[in-house]
């Protein structure tokens, strides 16, 4: 997946926004909360958030950490999206969407209905 289809992803997704941070990130948020973000460099890499249980399984694997600064939260580094599948890596970037939106308060989510 390179960053091209990476955006095209994630701004497939309902009510995505997406905007440079830290003035090197690309951020993909709903409600403004982030929910995927990756650089501009190659390989292409995202910082995403998982469950507790995928959490603990992906930072078993070579080349995925826990992401430095929202470990704590339960994000995850992947360092070179070619370690995974692309299904695979849509499917996170998914979950992550819907926790991320999941926790969002009741007004914001009813203002994106």
């Amino acid at each position: 997946m390179n960053i091209d289809q990476l955006r095209t992803y994630c701004n497939s997704l309902p009510h995505v926004t997406e905007d440079i941070k830290w003035e090197s990130d690309l951020c993909f948020c709903i409600g403004e909360k982030m929910f995927c973000v990756t650089g501009f460099s190659s390989p292409v890499h995202i910082s995403i958030k998982v469950d507790d249980t995928v959490f603990e399984q992906l930072t078993q694997q070579d080349g995925i950490v826990p992401a430095p600064y929202l470990a704590r939260y339960k994000w995850i580094l992947i360092k070179d999206v070619s370690l995974l599948k692309r299904d695979t890596i849509e499917q996170l970037i998914f979950q992550s969407y819907q926790l991320i939106k999941n926790k969002l308060p009741k007004k914001i989510k009813d203002n994106l209905s």
